[in-house]
């Protein structure tokens, strides 16, 4: 016979992997502009680009399951603003292995003195009038905490990744290392990250230009014995941390580049992170008019065995199905291979109408049926109740 289980863990599997985009069987059309819908699917570039503000816009990826919870909400009241209380939304999005991976490329021009503040000027040195930009400020050199401070304001609207190397008067007079110093920007905040002094590029035998070129590249693993050589970096490094490397690479007189590479610490050495992004899901549920975080839906399944007395007669009552299909659940107590979802969906959904008295909005109804390939298998459809009416999840 037919049995019930009310499953009150939140299962994600059930929620994240059995959901189509969108929910395409509902028995009545609801009114335009109260549509209630369950969503799966997977941000694009376009869904990103849907945020006012903040890195995921540009970056198309999220550092963390915090900031995804803070940031998709935001894209499905934009993307859905129309849609019923009480649909629920299966997001797939891309969450950075790393928060920054690969190399940034950008013009470093060591000859251009400090008045080209460009996007592809890497490179600046400040003037007397800059220091002033700081508020409060009335003097003409620069702590890098207040170098760091002062950044937004010569710099307020960047891209993500941006890198300068900034030349000015450093305070206190003799700090180490000397100016220029680089600092990116890197998901709304700026920081000094690490560069190469020329004592190091003298150290490498590349000294008398303090600069790698082709003929001596940057790699991972000269650039990790360097940062690890800094008793600065590693009286503070814990494993899974990522130190950015700033160097000059000369190709050619037209072609001289400052980059940046980040290395990860894998707890003894430096190594090549590996630039690779994991795909992650999180459900939401609309409320209140808006969008917001919500734990997987709790699971009710519903069996259907094997010459059902109760669910058997229903489907055969129901008029889905055609009259050999039914003849052989009859017989059989299955369902042949040659039943369509559409028909499946009808039959089930009269078997839920019958039995299921009180049905809870918020929770998936998963149907479990024996499937005839060969043998019986038993195969899961998935349904809602909307408040009003079942509706199929496939």
């Amino acid at each position: 016979m037919k049995k019930i289980y009310y499953l009150f863990a939140f299962v994600a599997l059930a929620f994240t992997a059995c959901q189509k985009e969108p929910a395409l069987h509902s028995v009545l059309p609801l009114a335009p502009g109260s549509t209630y819908q369950t969503l799966a699917f997977t941000l694009q570039q376009s869904d990103y680009q849907l945020l006012s503000t903040g890195y995921p816009k540009t970056s198309f990826t999220f550092d963390n399951d915090a900031d995804a919870k803070t940031y998709i909400p935001q894209i499905l009241n934009s993307k859905y603003p129309n849609l019923a209380n009480g649909s629920t939304a299966a997001v797939t999005y891309t969450k950075s292995a790393l928060y920054f991976s690969g190399v940034v490329d950008s013009a470093y021009l060591v000859t251009t003195a400090g008045t080209d503040s460009s996007a592809t000027n890497s490179y600046y040195a400040l003037t007397a009038a800059d220091y002033l930009l700081l508020p409060g400020n009335k003097y003409t050199d620069f702590s890098v905490a207040q170098l760091i401070q002062w950044l937004p304001y010569k710099f307020p609207s960047v891209p993500n990744n941006t890198l300068k190397v900034v030349s000015w008067t450093i305070y206190p007079t003799g700090s180490l290392p000397a100016p220029p110093l680089s600092f990116l920007y890197s998901n709304g905040v700026w920081k000094q990250i690490y560069q190469v002094t020329p004592a190091e590029y003298t150290a490498l035998g590349i000294g008398k230009y303090d600069e790698f070129t082709t003929a001596v590249l940057p790699t991972s693993q000269t650039l990790g014995a360097l940062v690890s050589s800094d008793v600065t970096v590693m009286d503070t490094v814990k494993t899974g941390d990522i130190v950015y490397v700033s160097y000059n690479y000369y190709v050619s007189s037209k072609l001289d580049y400052q980059k940046v590479t980040p290395l990860y610490y894998d707890g003894n050495h430096f190594v090549a992170p590996i630039a690779t992004t994991t795909g992650n899901t999180l459900n939401f549920i609309k409320t209140n008019g808006t969008w917001g975080f919500v734990q997987p839906l709790p699971v009710i399944t519903v069996t259907i065995t094997a010459k059902d007395p109760i669910a058997d007669p229903i489907v055969e009552k129901s008029g889905f199905g055609t009259t050999t299909q039914v003849s052989d659940l009859t017989s059989y107590g299955d369902f042949d291979a040659s039943w369509t979802t559409a028909n499946l969906d009808g039959a089930f959904i009269a078997v839920l109408t019958a039995e299921v008295t009180t049905p809870q909005q918020g929770y998936d109804y998963n149907v479990v049926y024996p499937k005839y390939s060969g043998g019986d298998v038993n195969t899961t459809l998935v349904f809602i109740w909307d408040g009003t009416k079942w509706v199929a999840q496939q």
